[in-house]
């Protein structure tokens, strides 16, 4: 298994293809969620994916400030395949964004949108909530932000 971190650019068609094949499974069949999945973020986006034998088994999206929000960056559809769950690879995702995010964009605030049964998880990495919690796509969330990377 290896992991990849890309701009939407520097994708292949097959990458791309198993990205997208895995959020909407994730977040649309499994979820059961009917939101727009494509959102004209991507082409903007870093993307960060962990590959084993061509498939994509954990995959966390990267967004820049001025794309989501204009003066946060922002992490999102964080997603590990059913299969490879309980392997510590959404941590791993997280801890890889965060770090990418410090050095390599050199970002201090970080927004997300977090499913709020996932609060606690985030909140292990330095999140605050920042928000009620608010029904979106039929799915409880609750904004949560880090303002200085550096602390971590």
């Amino acid at each position: 298994m290896s992991w990849h971190l890309k701009r939407f650019d520097e994708l292949s068609i097959n990458e791309l293809y198993e990205i997208m094949k895995e959020r909407v499974s994730v977040f649309i069949v499994e979820q059961q969620c009917a939101y727009p999945e494509v959102d004209g973020k991507d082409p903007l986006c870093y993307h960060l994916f962990k590959e084993d034998k061509g498939e994509i088994v954990a995959y966390l999206r990267i967004i820049p400030s001025g794309v989501s929000y204009e003066d946060a960056a922002s992490m999102g559809r964080v997603l590990v395949k059913r299969g490879y769950r309980g392997q510590q690879l959404a941590q791993q995702l997280l801890q890889r964004g965060l770090e990418f995010l410090e050095t390599e964009l050199t970002e201090n605030k970080i927004t997300i949108q977090a499913q709020d049964y996932l609060k606690e998880f985030y909140g292990s990495f330095g999140f605050i909530p920042v928000s009620e919690v608010y029904l979106e796509d039929g799915i409880l969330h609750i904004d949560m932000e880090i303002n200085k990377l550096n602390s971590l």
